[in-house]
């Protein structure tokens, strides 16, 4: 598990499914970008739960379309799970609700 200052955390699991959580913000994409960097390339986060965040910024967004990019590029799978409205919101608004938002089936 890897935390940073401002209380985000990402938990990459054996099971590949990966769990972000708390703030996703300017202040704290910094650790979780390299955190889910790891996980994506290990195989440890073929899909990412964001239930448990608590609140985002373009920032969150941009990691979240920044971690796609590296799983493409690395040619493994990644999804997102439970998308909070907050960065639905925020992807309609830059208009890249096509790469973030077709996310795999809650549950």
């Amino acid at each position: 598990m890897r935390a940073d200052p401002a209380g985000a955390r990402f938990e990459p699991a054996s099971d590949g499914i990966a769990r972000l959580q708390g703030e996703v913000t300017l202040r704290s994409v910094g650790p979780l970008l390299a955190a889910g960097r790891d996980a994506i390339l290990a195989g440890r986060a073929e899909a990412v739960d964001l239930a448990g965040v608590t609140g985002a910024d373009s920032a969150g967004l941009a990691l979240l379309i920044e971690w796609l990019s590296l799983a493409r590029q690395a040619g493994r799978p990644l999804v997102y799970r439970n998308v909070p409205a907050q960065i639905e919101q925020l992807a309609r608004l830059s208009d890249v609700q096509g790469l973030v938002l077709p996310a795999a089936p809650t549950g």
